[in-house]
């Protein structure tokens, strides 16, 4: 990586700023591309909008900012996108601050800002070194997510659709699936969860994926799978609850998605299993129906009061030690497990008549079978 700090005015940067929802955001004479497909949406709040002209009114240093060269001779932002912003958008009159816009400046008011230099490194080098160098610059101020550095590499048109999909306001996935997904489209929360999903099933990594599918000029493989396993969803689990949000449904449809279920049957089994006061994770209701594996339910443990009254009642010896005549067969209570006697499965319950201590060897016995 080759690295040259320079210094560039603000009137500079500001030739050519352009802001568009079709060709995003340019500046610089149009050479600067200040929001490239890795970068996020403009997140700073007012105050730190404000802070940012603050300081250039003051002649107080920003901290640096890293563009990335081109093979071309053109930019990329790599760190500074808000701030770049932020006072393009003021020159440009888009607000103001203390009730005075850019245009209510005096002409040497505007001379100081628009003649206030910064401090900025030209980063040059390959794919794998920006993204090297981005993470060591994103340690500070807003932290990009684990997927806005990805996009930093694996930049291209297949990104941009994808990001068409599913990293905007009110993109089609957050129309159809937003009840399903945790997190927000413009943080790449969507995009990352659907790349998980679909790498699972190719067994590779989210980075493997999307170094495939970066020359591809669209992400439509990416779309049609994420509709088909809200599809599934939608057709397994017909009546929505709060507990399906952020279930790993791309996974689920990856291992279960070609066999049959009885969406009736599933519905009844799931309205008698959110009423179980055993259960003390109701959204592994799902997975556990799916997969039949009880540890998705985190079934209710005995409490330390049910223990000791079951110890005393046993005078702490373990009935399997017992019946086997077995040498040892009295344990102290921290030596012993509660056990259900008949399992939860069974109609078992969490109760002080359904609990039985066990050494911890016959516990774990029985618990393998």
């Amino acid at each position: 990586m080759e690295i040259e700090l320079t210094e560039k005015t603000v009137r500079e940067i500001y030739e050519g700023y352009l802001d568009s929802e079709e060709n995003g955001v340019v500046a610089y004479g149009g050479r600067l591309n200040v929001r490239p497909a890795f970068q996020r949406e403009f997140v700073y709040r007012d105050k730190q909008r404000d802070a940012v002209i603050e300081t250039i009114q003051k002649d107080f240093p920003l901290n640096v900012m890293y563009w990335a060269e081109n093979p071309d001779g053109n930019y990329e932002l790599l760190d500074g996108q808000q701030r770049t912003i932020s006072i393009c958008q003021y020159v440009s009159g888009d607000f103001s601050i203390n009730h005075r816009a850019f245009g209510n400046l005096t002409t040497a008011e505007k001379e100081q800002i628009l003649n206030y230099k910064l401090m900025i490194y030209i980063c040059r080098g390959n794919d794998r070194e920006k993204l090297d160098w981005f993470k060591i610059i994103n340690i500070a101020g807003e932290k990009l997510t684990n997927q806005e550095l990805r996009n930093a590499v694996y930049t291209g048109a297949w990104l941009s659709n994808a990001k068409a999909y599913f990293s905007k306001n009110s993109c089609p996935a957050y129309q159809i699936a937003s009840k399903y997904m945790r997190g927000t489209p413009i943080r790449q929360d969507y995009l990352e969860t659907v790349l998980k999903w679909i790498s699972e099933r190719e067994g590779i990594e989210i980075e493997d994926y999307m170094s495939q599918y970066q020359n591809k000029t669209n992400a439509s493989e990416l779309w049609i799978y994420f509709q088909n396993v809200m599809a599934w969803v939608q057709t397994v689990f017909p009546k929505y609850r709060k507990e399906m949000q952020g279930l790993e449904w791309g996974i689920l449809y990856n291992r279960y998605g070609n066999s049959s279920f009885d969406p009736a049957e599933l519905e009844k089994r799931i309205s008698e299993l959110m009423q179980d006061d055993d259960i003390t994770k109701r959204s592994g209701i799902y997975e556990y129906l799916l997969s039949g594996e009880e540890k998705h339910l985190n079934i209710r443990a005995f409490t330390d009061v049910m223990k000791r009254k079951v110890y005393e009642t046993q005078k702490g010896i373990c009935p399997h030690c017992k019946a086997e005549r077995r040498e040892k067969s009295h344990w102290e209570l921290e030596e012993m497990e509660a056990d259900h006697i008949t399992p939860w499965c069974e109609g078992g319950r969490t109760e002080v008549s359904n609990c039985q201590l066990l050494c911890r060897e016959h516990n774990r016995r029985k618990s393998n079978k």
